[in-house]
């Protein structure tokens, strides 16, 4: 049985090696083959694009054997699941901008990772998982981003400031910390809020002065209104 399910994952032949895995621990559920059927089942539910399914079965694993040593492939399967479980079919082929998508999924896979990093961190599984932190801290900061730019757009102008505040102040040292200012700089200008409008300009000019974010082109027009052109927020 566990060579006629390897071949069928082999073939992609993801839910006949399903049907295949799970007669056999049926069948013997204390044999040698038990445990990696139940891995192997919930990472065919996740080649065959069914999430839900995947996620029972890695908390089924999880659950069942919480102090195997296995349990560091499980979480990192988690965390692939969760990062992939809501891109459409084409998402995971062309380019695409994966940060205007649901961030819940997103955050799952942060939190998934994250717990493989503390539970499990000399691993090699943490040590990819690592990056893939990075990348989606960054997304999640994006997310936020793009949320706060949709405000801006609208005029709603504290809306977008608190939006832009929260990336700030959440994920330092992502790339979006630039922008977020950049919003903060025009809606406090539009609220006539003097003193905030002042004190994200000085901290804008900090960076920029450490090379840290690119220069603003000088002129006659106010810093708002350079910004607002700089970021395009004007355009679809």
């Amino acid at each position: 049985l566990y060579a006629a399910a390897t071949e069928e994952m082999q073939n992609a032949n993801y839910q006949k090696a399903i049907d295949y895995y799970q007669k056999l621990e049926s069948r013997y559920p204390f044999g040698k083959y038990a445990l990696q059927s139940q891995l192997n089942i919930a990472y065919a539910y996740y080649r065959n694009d069914e999430p839900d399914s995947a996620l029972a079965a890695i908390d089924r694993f999880i659950r069942l054997h919480p102090d195997h040593p296995a349990v560091a492939y499980a979480l990192y399967l988690k965390g692939l699941v969760n990062f992939t479980r809501n891109m459409g079919f084409f998402s995971r082929f062309l380019p695409t901008d994966n940060s205007q998508r649901d961030p819940g999924s997103i955050q799952d896979a942060y939190n998934d990772f994250a717990e493989l990093v503390r539970r499990f961190p000399d691993t090699e599984y943490a040590r990819d998982a690592r990056l893939r932190m990075l990348y989606l801290r960054n997304m999640l900061a994006r997310h936020e981003l793009h949320v706060a730019r949709y405000y801006l757009d609208r005029g709603a102008w504290l809306a977008a400031a608190n939006r832009a505040q929260y990336v700030v102040q959440h994920y330092q040292y992502t790339p979006s910390v630039k922008d977020a200012l950049i919003i903060m700089i025009i809606a406090y200008e539009k609220m006539g809020e003097e003193a905030l409008y002042r004190d994200a300009i000085r901290v804008l000019a900090y960076n920029e002065e450490r090379g840290n974010f690119p220069s603003l082109e000088k002129g006659d027009r106010t810093l708002a209104e350079k910004i607002w052109d700089y970021l395009q927020l004007d355009k679809n």
